[in-house]
């Protein structure tokens, strides 16, 4: 991505690997899940120590492996091992419940693990999503076959070493590498019991398809086109800071961004031109360099993409306030990279494409509104329902648009901070089940009732 050249090859999966994949993760299965919580959660501790200490080259090795500045791997990676601790801490504290039922009967519930689940990551945060989907899997007693993006194939593989080296069962978290048809024959395979997927709408569809087939559960975190708002009220300083954080991390291949920015009309030009002036301020480049603020984005064809929805907004009337260019930057050994400049765009309408469709690359669209009730309602109207943002310093204000907002998550007065301790997932469109927080657990185990009698069976015969 950021040379344009190539780093290494990977041989795809076939079925036959993906069977034994998932044999040898079955195999592992029966051990781990057999395991106490207390002797899950050390493992799990353990793993989240080692990456911990090799912050610097897991991080490097994803700069590498996606173009994102070496800044936010780092915060990724910070990210990841904290997901790992955070669920190796629930792993001890798993437990159904007790009831008391007439004549000194009682039931309970066990909670039990799914058996294999299958995991299959996107390319903008290859590792960390790896790690919020086997954190709460292997914390329930899983085990699971992982499916990079095969647009970034490499810090996945780490992972699973590192667990290895943690001291889990071995083949308990497999890695198998491929495109669509491996995601397929996971998919389909008669042994998974659960598929967890991060990725576009249409893929997304295309997995609940093929679960169905085999009634397997899937959570599915996919696209959005989330909307944040920016009152007069609010503190400009902190509302650009957020704008800029909705829209151009990682090169703006983020899916919860929020990239439809509906600014009050009291304030819009004095906004508009702070955050022109900090976005063109952003420092493109070697992503490997301490100052680099925005790498490459991940291919030639996504790029040409990104590319093509800012020529469709020209035509449809939008005006580019700044960026949307290519950008070659200055070290030779960088010209074929694929970089281009954040871009902002003004003058923009709900029914324009690149206001309705995600665009996933650093684009920025600008809308005013007047009115709260208008704008919850222009918020509102989207297939997509991932997160949602509010900026104001009325804190009524805040709870009641939030309240209002068809996302699932939620941000005040900040934007795209991700704490391993909230649950994240989306509403319509964007797809369902959570991943991270406490919420995560219900989707990689199933409750078992157990009913027990303590007197004679009462019968009707």
């Amino acid at each position: 991505t950021c040379l344009g050249r190539v780093l290494c090859k990977v041989p795809c999966s076939g079925e036959k690997e993906v069977d034994l994949a998932v044999q040898s993760a079955k195999a592992a299965f029966k051990i781990w899940s057999q395991m106490s919580g207390m002797e899950r959660c050390r493992v799990m501790l353990e793993a989240a120590r080692i990456i911990r200490e090799q912050r610097e080259e897991i991080a490097t090795m994803e700069t590498i492996n996606n173009g994102k500045s070496i800044f936010e791997a780092r915060v990724d990676i910070d990210i990841s091992w904290q997901c790992l601790e955070y669920y190796a801490g629930l792993a001890g504290s798993l437990a159904g419940e007790h009831i008391q039922l007439p004549g000194g009967s009682f039931g309970y519930t066990r909670r039990e693990p799914l058996g294999v689940c299958v995991g299959i990551g996107a390319w903008n945060y290859p590792f960390q999503i790896a790690c919020w989907k086997s954190g709460p899997a292997l914390a329930c007693g899983n085990a699971m076959v992982f499916k990079p993006s095969p647009f970034t194939p490499i810090s996945v593989v780490r992972l699973a070493e590192i667990f290895t080296e943690a001291g889990v069962p071995k083949g308990l978290f497999n890695v198998v590498q491929g495109g669509a048809a491996t995601g397929q024959f996971l998919c389909q395979h008669p042994d998974v019991a659960k598929i967890s997927f991060t990725g576009s709408v249409p893929t997304g569809m295309k997995i609940m398809e093929m679960a169905a087939k085999g009634i397997k559960p899937v959570t599915l975190e996919l696209g959005g086109k989330s909307p944040l708002i920016i009152f007069s009220d609010a503190d400009l300083e902190n509302a650009v800071k957020g704008a800029l954080m909705a829209n151009f991390l990682t090169q703006g291949e983020v899916c919860c961004n929020g990239t439809r920015v509906f600014v009050e009309r009291k304030i819009l030009d004095t906004f508009t031109k702070e955050v022109v002036k900090r976005t063109q301020k952003i420092k493109i480049g070697d992503p490997l360099l301490e100052d680099t603020r925005m790498g490459a984005l991940i291919n030639q064809p996504h790029l040409n993409r990104v590319q093509g929805f800012i020529k469709q907004a020209k035509e449809q009337g939008a005006e580019v306030l700044c960026g949307g260019d290519l950008y070659v930057p200055d070290d030779p050994k960088l010209k074929n990279g694929y970089y281009m400049r954040p871009c902002v765009l003004g003058n923009c309408k709900d029914d324009m494409t690149c206001v309705k469709e995600e665009i996933f690359g650093p684009v920025m669209a600008i809308l005013p509104f007047d009115t709260e009730e208008e704008v919850v309602e222009r918020a509102n109207a989207t297939k997509f329902g991932l997160a949602g943002g509010v900026f104001t310093r009325d804190i009524q204000k805040a709870h009641r648009v939030v309240a209002a907002l068809k996302a699932g998550m939620c941000f005040i007065n900040n934007y795209n901070a991700s704490p391993v301790e909230l649950p994240f997932g989306g509403y319509k469109f964007s797809g369902f089940g959570r991943e991270n927080g406490r919420a995560a657990i219900e989707y990689y185990s199933q409750l078992k009732t157990v009913c027990v009698e303590m007197g004679d069976v009462e019968s009707v015969f």
